[in-house]
């Protein structure tokens, strides 16, 4: 990192601790300040608002140059030169699952790229827009670590505009308030999305064995959405893990549960039911929600040499280009599967009576794909688990990294309707 140092800072309640870069002396002409962050691999405090700015804000274009509509998840990683649009000394909140730069992760380049998406152009999030537009509502994250990956993202982003206060009404629901602004944000631990409760610490592959109930959204969220006006849904990670699967109260199956007479539903299926009861609960269809509901879809791994519990690493520099890599086998199947639900999802919020829910895809999978470069694999926190062993994280994103780009997306998708 050169003549660039790291020294920590003090741990918060639910945050790690966070890393402080040297700040470049005021005497410094922007020249050379530009010249040096487009050549170090080392962080750099970023300017702010009403200063002189080495990022210029983008022009704002939401079409194709064309004038047709704009598909922003179809496209390719290009060069970012402006990047990082933050560190981790100006954001404090980032776990230390995701500080990469904190755990030495040895090539920052990964941070150098922005999402391109055909024909059309996606501007990097600007804070003050978004919280403008944001002003006087709210916004749930709902999901599993990915999707509070997504949350700590978009927290860091505005932190060039504003601070938020955060409070912990419950283990599994933090919230994060721009007083400025009557703005909240908010994050709930849901990993199935369904209600759900252990009932093996260890189980038959050292994960756990869950009893799943496929129809009963988690009261955890799904007590709360009347009081947001969007809600973005994410969950797959965890379906992997064996479970015992419910309907209406009754065992209908399971995944890898290796008990006699249980037939095996396999994780696709519950995945599929789990995601139809969490958007039916979004649809309006009982009088809750009146918002704006979206669905991302499933993040691929990124294992090579091995499998996640095999050696299975993510080392490398830049990411692949369209066409290098593909979704394929059960990722694949979960991006349809979630997409399939979405489709019949959206049908029935058009026809509940009002039409008041608007719910949008954010088919993240073919972009993050290309991502293998951005993930933390040994350079993160390493908090040892009870029965399970920590290995190579080729499965969240580094923050700053790739992972910025769904709130680029955010922005977008929002602001559009």
């Amino acid at each position: 990192m050169g003549s660039l140092h790291i020294s920590s800072l003090t741990a918060r309640k639910h945050c790690c601790c966070s890393s402080r870069c040297c700040i470049v002396p005021a005497a410094v002409s922007l020249l050379l300040l530009a010249a040096a962050l487009a050549t170090s691999n080392a962080y750099f405090a970023l300017p702010d608002r009403h200063r002189l700015s080495l990022f210029p804000r983008p022009f704002f274009s939401y079409h194709t140059r064309r004038g047709e509509p704009c598909d922003i998840f179809t496209g390719d990683w290009v060069p970012d030169p402006d990047a990082p649009h933050y560190t981790n000394a100006t954001c404090k909140g980032i776990h230390e699952h995701y500080d990469c730069m904190r755990y030495g992760k040895p090539d920052l380049g990964f941070v150098r790229w922005r999402w391109q998406p055909d024909g059309c152009d996606l501007p990097r999030l600007d804070p003050w827009r978004f919280l403008d537009l944001m002003r006087g509502k709210s916004i749930a994250f709902v999901g599993d670590s990915l999707a509070r990956n997504h949350k700590d993202s978009l927290i860091c982003l505005l932190t060039r505009a504003a601070e938020p206060t955060p409070s912990w009404p419950s283990s599994k629901h933090t919230v994060y308030h721009y007083g400025q602004y009557n703005f909240t944000v908010s994050n709930f631990w849901a990993p199935y999305l369904v209600r759900h409760e252990q009932i093996d610490e260890d189980g038959p592959a050292h994960t756990g064995l869950w009893n799943l109930y496929l129809d009963e959204p988690d009261d955890v969220w799904a007590a709360h959405v009347a009081g947001f006006d969007y809600v973005v849904v994410s969950a797959s990670s965890w379906f992997y893990r064996p479970s015992m699967l419910y309907e209406t109260g009754r065992l209908v199956g399971c995944h890898y549960c290796l008990l006699p007479n249980v037939s095996d539903l396999t994780p696709r299926y519950a995945l599929r039911m789990a995601t139809r009861a969490a958007l039916r609960a979004l649809s309006g269809a009982d009088g809750r929600f009146r918002g704006t509901a979206v669905l991302r879809t499933v993040d691929p791994s990124q294992y090579e040499g091995g499998e996640w519990n095999k050696d299975g690493n993510c080392v490398r520099t830049r990411p692949y280009r369209r066409g290098e890599k593909r979704v394929q086998g059960i990722e694949l199947h979960f991006r349809e599967l979630q997409l399939e639900e979405f489709a019949a999802a959206k049908k029935a919020a058009a026809a509940t009576e009002g039409g008041k829910v608007r719910m949008m895809p954010m088919d993240t999978t073919e972009a993050m794909i290309l991502r293998a470069d951005a993930h933390p694999s040994k350079f993160r926190g390493w908090t040892p688990e009870k029965h399970f062993t920590l290995h190579n994280d080729c499965v969240h994103w580094c923050l700053p990294g790739a992972i910025d780009t769904w709130n680029d997306m955010l922005l977008h998708m929002l602001s559009s309707t």
